[in-house]
């Protein structure tokens, strides 16, 4: 593996260029979205000249736009290490896509049946079971995260399987404290007692690389936003339950996957931005190695990567203990920093993190403040939920002068 070029990464995303009133802006507000490289915002740009056309039509437009969208879903295809492009399913966003397969889901289920959701989670992953359960009158048991081991352990999910469970929906990694869950093991778990297991991988996408034959889950969802590319919500599913639940589509469209779960016109050009932030991977796994495949570039950008955001996250969370009243909410030891991606929240004894969140927003530094739709997790926690929590993200395009930055900048705040 080669070093990590980490001034060529940067000249690929133009936002990181900007300037306001002569101070460089740090970019801390990661997991709420991250910036676009240049190929990203160019793909999008040429297909709304190219293919801003509906599908189906004899003539060259029309005929792009569907070249787009297949090359997208064979992009994430190679992304997520699906068998087949026709098992991704790309939507408006991560909750649209889980409200729409929850409702097709919940088809089969009867009033008594068992669905688990977590204390971790995004309300994305939560909201759409509990009014499934409200409308069909199923049983939620609540899953807790460990606060020894900021994790969900097997052993809490095992007291809360029974032949009545039909579903587990979890989260690889935490949007609040970064954790990463071991869904390997605990879809293993669900499968043993007969449950489907629907995993969100929003906050994973940005930091490690998603193999969902080898995760041996049924759903997982991420958003493209999330991972340089536009504002999409990409589901992975088992074909055969693909082509066996109904979609709620109109009449007239395909019933054939993955078009019976693509309800409307597609958004062709944020397809073409989507293959395009694929693409991006690529380019970095042609940086950092000689990987000869598309899906081992795309592994070893990710290897490269993470190895850069460790250390990074280290330095970030020890800065942050350091200034006096301080609390970070999640795995701080150095040597456990493999267990959590760099999404680092806190908070302070005398400031409310929006106060913080806004001070340092005018030091040139953004970052996130409030509960981030991690409802349960900050009162699993005991964290005011009116407030939150000071959220620090970040992704492989960041430096280490920019963590020092962002440090004196939260001194400057705190004080």
């Amino acid at each position: 593996m080669r070093p990590f070029p980490i001034a060529r990464v940067r000249r690929e995303f133009p936002a990181l260029a900007q300037s306001p009133n002569g101070r460089p802006r740090v970019f801390m507000d990661n997991p709420a979205g991250t910036q676009l490289p240049r190929r990203v915002i160019d793909a999008i740009s040429n297909a709304m000249v190219g293919a801003a056309s509906n599908y189906g039509g004899f003539f060259e437009n029309s005929r792009n736009a569907e070249a787009i969208h297949a090359r997208a879903h064979g992009a994430m295809a190679d992304f997520v290490n699906a068998r087949s492009p026709d098992e991704i399913v790309v939507a408006q966003s991560m909750t649209a896509l889980t409200l729409h397969v929850s409702r097709s889901l919940g088809r089969r289920w009867a009033p008594g049946d068992e669905i688990i959701v977590t204390r971790m989670d995004h309300e994305g992953n939560v909201s759409p079971w509990l009014l499934l359960a409200e409308d069909l009158d199923l049983v939620v048991k609540w899953l807790p995260f460990n606060l020894d081991t900021w994790r969900i352990e097997p052993e809490d999910l095992r007291t809360l399987l029974g032949p009545r469970t039909r579903l587990l929906a979890l989260n690889a990694a935490s949007n609040l404290t970064g954790s990463i869950n071991d869904v390997a093991a605990l879809a293993a778990l669900a499968r043993s007692a007969g449950a489907l297991t629907y995993v969100d991988a929003v906050q994973l996408a940005p930091h490690r690389p998603i193999d969902v034959q080898a995760l041996g889950c049924d759903f997982l969802v991420c958003s493209s936003y999330k991972y340089f590319g536009p504002h999409l919500g990409v589901l992975w599913g088992r074909r055969q339950l693909l082509d066996e639940l109904t979609a709620y589509k109109v009449r007239c469209a395909s019933d054939e996957p993955p078009w019976k779960w693509e309800t409307g016109t597609p958004q062709t050009e944020l397809l073409a931005g989507l293959a395009a932030c694929v693409d991006y991977h690529d380019w970095l796994g042609r940086e950092v190695s000689d990987a000869d495949s598309r899906r081992t570039r795309i592994e070893a950008a990710y290897h490269a990567a993470t190895d850069h955001e460790a250390g990074l996250a280290t330095r970030l969370i020890d800065g942050i203990l350091a200034i006096p009243g301080t609390t970070v909410h999640g795995i701080t030891d150095p040597d456990q920093v493999a267990g959590r991606v760099p999404t680092v929240s806190m908070t302070h004894a005398r400031m409310s993190p929006p106060q913080v969140a806004q001070r340092l927003a005018r030091q040139g530094v953004c970052v996130w403040s409030g509960h981030n739709y991690a409802l349960e997790a900050v009162r699993h926690l005991g964290i005011d939920e009116a407030t939150g929590v000071l959220r620090i993200g970040l992704v492989h395009y960041n430096t280490g002068e920019e963590v020092d930055a962002t440090l004196a900048a939260l001194e400057r705040a705190l004080t």
